[in-house]
């Protein structure tokens, strides 16, 4: 049996009580195939960005006996103007090859330390232009909810965390032991979509029409071919306010949300069946294998025959 999973959170000064307890929340409901600490810089009880400090068990020298190390994040008001100088030299002494994830604004400390140099990060959509500024040599995306980078992946605000740790879990053990994992913690394990949506967009009136039903409508029929104009009748709008209206609920055009869902139905399959990849991509809309190998591995970078080994670990003759 592979030795247990080490995940160590660190808490810096004005840390979010939140998003520190979603590590521990997430991976710890993974049947004991991770265990969690959390450390601060000193070993000494750390203030949070509420009315109450926290006390941890642990110093820094314990990530150094780490396999991953989570950054959560801390108050934007410790941002400026420096990064806390103690998270950054913690981080100097972890162990190198140690997968590090950051939420939120804990994107500043690995940039800070130099880690996210030309390299693609997030972090919360409030705080990008002041990272952007910062940080000008990093790659950023504040539209993504997370990104994976190999062994560094950061993500944005909040629920975030959520994403990025189920994601984590998706990767070390495949898709069932993240779906339960997500039922355990009653969230969704993937969410659609990037941080667009949740970018000061006004909420439409509830008496307003909305593509939902237009949405749903194509969930039900993936693997039908449809146009615009279709998802324009369902929605009982013109083809201009369906793209407004769209963009406006979901964060992105239909043409690329179609794609994703096609794409997330494809990789479901992948996961849990032993279909052919000609038949999973008619399952799904997609033209034939070679549009699918096209989409995946442009939303993923990988193939459906990768992907699948990845999350089956052996496939099948008829693959």
């Amino acid at each position: 049996m592979a030795p247990t999973h080490r995940v160590g959170v660190l808490a810096v000064d004005g840390v979010y009580p939140f998003e520190l307890g979603i590590p521990s929340r997430v991976f710890e409901a993974a049947d004991g195939l991770y265990e969690v600490f959390t450390c601060s810089v000193d070993g000494r009880p750390v203030r949070t960005n509420s009315d109450f400090s926290i006390t941890v068990e642990h110093g820094p020298e314990a990530l150094r006996t780490a396999d991953t190390v989570v950054i959560p994040p801390f108050t934007t008001t410790a941002v400026p103007p420096e990064v806390p100088q103690t998270a950054v030299q913690t981080l100097a002494s972890v162990t190198p090859g140690t997968r590090l994830i950051s939420i939120c604004t804990g994107a500043f400390v690995l940039a800070a330390a130099g880690l996210l140099d030309g390299r693609p990060a997030t972090t919360h959509w409030m705080v990008a232009d002041l990272f952007r500024a910062r940080f000008p040599q990093v790659a950023l995306d504040p539209d993504a909810l997370f990104i994976d980078d190999g062994d560094i992946l950061t993500s944005a605000g909040a629920a975030s965390g959520l994403d990025v740790c189920l994601h984590i879990i998706r990767k070390d053990h495949g898709s069932e032991v993240a779906n339960q994992v997500a039922r355990m913690c009653v969230a969704p394990p993937w969410r659609e979509g990037g941080q667009a949506q949740y970018i000061q967009h006004p909420v439409p009136e509830a008496t307003a029409t909305g593509t939902a039903t237009a949405r749903q409508w194509a969930l039900e029929n993936l693997h039908e071919p449809m146009t615009l104009v279709d998802l324009a009748e369902h929605s009982h709008m013109s083809l201009r306010t369906l793209v407004r209206r769209f963009t406006e609920e979901v964060g992105m055009s239909p043409g690329r949300w179609l794609i994703q869902q096609r794409v997330d139905r494809a990789r479901h399959l992948l996961e849990t069946t032993n279909l052919p990849v000609d038949e999973i991509a008619g399952q799904v809309g997609f033209a034939g294998s070679t549009s699918l190998r096209e989409h995946l591995h442009a939303a993923i970078g990988v193939s459906p025959l990768a992907y699948r080994r990845t999350f089956r670990g052996t496939l099948s003759p008829t693959n």
